[in-house]
């Protein structure tokens, strides 16, 4: 079992900044990739940033300059520092985790996993 915990959520004006955390947890082997997906009303989901297991990152044009992903492999956490912070940044932020994790006898099963999610609301 594989258990996600966001936290770091809240109110912010424009222009301030918040840090989303996620660890995942439970019986894991590996994670391949983690990211981050957000969802305002209305709108599809959409990633927002991923960090890959050699250290690669990658982005959405929104978020680019302001947002940065981060990981703590120690720790299997990751973080998201948002700064200069837009009304249009209100969303539902979720986590996600490619985790490869042992079943036993030398097999492994590989799944993705998604947080419960974390309001981030932009507005003066």
């Amino acid at each position: 079992q594989v258990q996600l915990v966001e936290s770091g959520g809240g109110l912010v004006q424009p222009g301030g900044s918040l840090r989303l955390s996620c660890a995942a947890s439970g019986s894991i082997f590996s994670i391949n990739a983690m990211g981050w997906y957000r969802q305002a009303p209305g709108k599809q989901r959409e990633l927002v940033a991923v960090i890959i297991s050699g250290g690669s990152t990658n982005y959405a044009d929104s978020v680019k300059g302001r947002f940065t992903i981060s990981r703590d492999n120690a720790k299997n956490t990751i973080y998201l520092q948002m700064n200069s912070l837009k009304p249009e940044d209100t969303a539902v932020y979720y986590c996600n985790a490619d985790v490869t994790r042992p079943l036993g006898m030398g097999a492994m099963s590989r799944s993705d996993y998604w947080g419960q999610g974390t309001q981030v609301t932009v507005s003066s």
